[in-house]
């Protein structure tokens, strides 16, 4: 019964329409002196990314990204209620579908990492220069919101 369940969910989804999904995600950094910003792994590819996920019931999109910088790099600071930009790339699930998001970006001035958060154990934290984050990250929409973002006037984000 569940294999026929699954299978219909996959067909489901492989014929969903092209709407996009909307995700979140937090633009960890710092100023030392220069411009640093903080990559995580992908839980599964191991790739470099930024915090992201689905949006959450009952928080504003700002602070369902602010979440995920502390559930996946254990950061906190101040974090902008604008985006700064927004890439889209494809999710591809385990089932074989794939689906379309679209991310919107929150700049989030890091003041301090915890010594523990959820998913320390899954990731990796690299801290780089905004050149070298931009080039390394593992989609090329990510990599032109951080270089739009470091070409921008870096003021502190207003206090959430």
């Amino acid at each position: 019964m569940k294999k026929n369940a699954d299978r219909k969910q996959m067909f489901l989804e492989a014929r969903a329409p092209e709407a996009s999904r909307q995700q979140v995600a937090a633009l960890p950094f710092r100023r030392a002196p220069e411009l640093e910003i903080l990559l995580v792994s992908s839980l599964e590819s191991k790739r470099w990314i930024v915090p992201k996920g689905w949006p959450m019931k009952g928080r504003t999109l700002f602070a369902a990204a602010a979440q995920e910088a502390f559930e996946e790099a254990g950061v906190k600071g101040v974090i902008c209620e604008e985006p700064v930009g927004a890439f889209v790339y494809d999710k591809r699930k385990r089932n074989g579908a794939v689906w379309r998001c679209e991310v919107d970006v929150f700049a989030l001035e890091v003041q301090r990492q915890s010594a523990k958060w959820p998913e320390k154990a899954q990731r990796s934290l690299r801290w780089c220069d905004w050149r070298e984050a931009a080039e390394i990250v593992d989609d090329a929409g990510l990599g032109e919101v951080i270089r739009a973002f470091a070409a921008s006037p870096l003021k502190a984000p207003p206090a959430v």
